[in-house]
């Protein structure tokens, strides 16, 4: 597979990396010199200097022979004119676009059909505020994906010193809880990702993923003493394009809510546009206007600013005067592993959001949704199970699956299947795969094994 991506920041920097670490051939192309000796240095792909929409650049890169196109420059007019003319010199090549622009979102279904006719319109914004309340609607959680349309959440907790499951091997659980249990289907541990056997000891500490059915999860949280506080209080630290879009949902929400912005031009075109939100004018690090606003009965801060370092340092400010919690924008993915160090757990990040809307839409077979583990250690794929494919009409545990992967979950139609080894996967089933960064090219050509006779 051969892919041209446009854009050498973060964001195509990571995906860069990652696709190179699985064999694919891979193009940047950016006009930035120094972003692309970044890339040549450290990762084993081509560099082309250039714009990205400038025609000729992209028949440098091969545009004709690849199989994707991912435009994620920081620029919308860069990214729509580079898949415009990418549509006109291979209209084959499947074209993905990051578009950051609220101006532009009416027109994301037009884009699909008319020229530039982008396959996929990315905009991290939205996703990171639907992942903002996917972390305020599970209590404790520090990461929270959904999977057959929300029946099925993946979620990450911290397992609490003196917890019941400190010390616990995997295998004896059934025995300690008694009751219905999740599946834990991934242990992140002095920042390595583990893929557990039955074998595998709980530890105090432990980053714990589990899968559970949505009925079910309240259930599921108690068990790793997370329980359930409704939230009625929010305060957002920067009315940027993140913070109004949050702001206005949660006042969709009925939820009461301030929104603390340092550009007075800002507070005025939010004041307009907001109904119930209570927009302050001034600096969300200041301790003394937090107090005033009375922090300590808010049950949620979000910092939003596009400072991450000021994002931090409020987080923890916010805590320290007596905030019940906090979610903390950041997009240097060297800060990721530090944060739980300082005492900060739920992050969000729109270039991650972003990288894990592309990687959906990138990998071979059938892989219906993709979510990042621990930053780039590893992958949760909900994928289609083809009807000719190996893995379907065999018990698991008579399948070959990649080590450092596992089946986390069977959708059947209606039906949700948390697997064990005699459970057998079926044509036209839905799976949830958890893979290692090592196991995912394994198990992407499990998936598109069978492609051809699609």
């Amino acid at each position: 597979m051969k892919i041209v991506i446009v854009g050498a920041g973060e964001v195509g920097f990571h995906i860069a990396s990652r696709l190179a670490r699985e064999n694919k051939e891979v193009v940047v192309i950016d006009f930035d010199p120094e972003a692309l000796k970044r890339l040549s240095e450290s990762i084993d792909v081509q560099t082309v200097a250039g714009s990205g929409s400038n025609p000729a650049t992209l028949e440098a890169a091969g545009i004709r022979e690849a199989e994707i196109m991912l435009a994620v420059t920081d620029s919308d007019e860069v990214n729509l004119v580079a898949c415009l003319m990418a549509d006109t010199l291979s209209a084959s090549t499947k074209k993905l676009a990051r578009l950051r622009g609220a101006d532009f979102e009416r027109y994301h279904d037009t884009f699909k059909v008319n020229p530039p006719h982008i396959d996929t319109v990315i905009n991290p914004d939205i996703e990171v505020v639907r992942t903002i309340e996917r972390l305020m609607g599970v209590p404790g959680a520090v990461d929270v994906g959904e999977f057959a349309d929300g029946r099925i959440k993946f979620v990450g907790v911290y397992l609490e010193p003196g917890s019941r499951l400190a010390g616990v091997r995997l295998s004896d659980l059934p025995s300690v809880l008694k009751e219905d249990r999740p599946l834990i289907a991934a242990i992140v541990r002095d920042d390595q990702l583990i893929i557990p056997k039955g074998g595998n000891h709980l530890r105090d500490g432990d980053l714990v993923y589990f899968i559970s059915q949505e009925k079910n999860l309240f259930k599921h949280l108690s068990i790793f003493d997370k329980h359930a506080t409704p939230v009625k209080r929010v305060m957002i630290v920067g009315g940027g394009r993140i913070g109004y879009r949050l702001a206005k949902r949660l006042e969709d929400k009925s939820i009461a809510c301030k929104v603390i912005e340092k550009r007075a031009i800002q507070c005025d075109f939010l004041a307009e546009r907001l109904a119930r939100t209570v927009v302050l004018h001034g600096d969300g690090s200041d301790q003394g206007l937090l107090m005033e606003e009375n922090i300590h009965d808010t049950d949620l801060v979000v910092t939003l600013t596009g400072d991450e370092e000021t994002n931090i340092l409020t987080s923890l400010l916010a805590k320290r005067l007596g905030a019940r919690k906090t979610i903390t924008q950041i997009n240097k993915f060297s800060y990721f592993s530090l944060m739980s160090t300082i005492g900060i757990e739920q992050v969000v990040s729109p270039r991650l959001s972003a990288i894990n809307t592309i990687l959906q839409h990138i990998r071979r077979g059938k892989v219906l949704s993709a979510i990042s583990i621990k930053g780039e250690e590893g992958e949760v794929m909900e994928a289609l199970a083809l009807p000719t494919s190996d893995i379907v009409s065999k018990p698991l545990k008579k399948i070959a699956f990649p080590k450092g992967s596992m089946v986390a979950g069977i959708i059947r139609k209606e039906t949700i299947i948390i697997p064990g080894g005699d459970s057998v996967i079926e044509p036209e089933d839905r799976i949830i795969i958890f893979a290692t960064r090592e196991a995912i090219p394994g198990v992407e050509k499990i998936l598109a094994v069978k492609l051809e006779y699609i």
